[in-house]
């Protein structure tokens, strides 16, 4: 997708042309521990980078779309803490939370709309995921409502053609 300081590519898109990009969705995952230190936080830095710059290239060139980002652990990121260090969950809720929540498209170009970090446990028989808003660690948030709060950020952002009521968005 051409961004404003360039093109770059969206896991997930959503877009017309009557009105460009819509909805993107960035996702990035950190699935294995580093096997010096154990733990899930050598990339964090890495993917923060990743997501900002994906965020500042799209927000410039559609400044009313809605960007999200998805940022997968590993389960075992919630608990590799050690007695120097917070666990890589904790750590990316802190280094992210500057970073979520433009409710403006006047706002901060580097900034989603809505950021999430989810655990995933994928080894298990049945897999299971749980998703959590940046800066709200303790708080899990089913993922209909996710998805849902991005629809309706995008139906007010453009409420000539999108109207989000009971859970519904429809076409005007």
């Amino acid at each position: 997708m051409a961004g404003g300081i360039g093109a770059k590519k969206v896991d997930v898109t959503w877009a017309t042309e009557e009105s460009g990009l819509l909805l993107g969705i960035s996702v990035k995952t950190i699935n294995f521990r580093d096997k010096k230190s154990g733990n899930f936080q050598k990339n964090l830095t890495n993917r923060r980078g990743d997501m900002l710059i994906e965020a500042v290239t799209l927000h410039r060139r559609f400044p009313y779309s809605v960007l999200a980002g998805l940022l997968f652990l590993d389960k075992d990121a919630e608990t590799d803490h050690t007695a120097q260090r917070r666990s890589t969950f904790e750590n990316a809720h802190l280094r992210l939370k500057l970073f979520a929540g433009r409710d403006d498209p006047a706002g901060r170009d580097e900034q989603f709309e809505r950021f999430f970090l989810l655990l995933l446990d994928a080894g298990a028989a049945h897999s299971s995921l749980r998703a959590f808003a940046v800066g709200d660690k303790d708080n899990q948030v089913p993922m209909e409502q996710v998805i849902d709060q991005l629809i309706e950020i995008v139906a007010v952002r453009n409420p000539d053609f999108y109207l989000y009521e009971g859970g519904q968005l429809g076409k005007l």
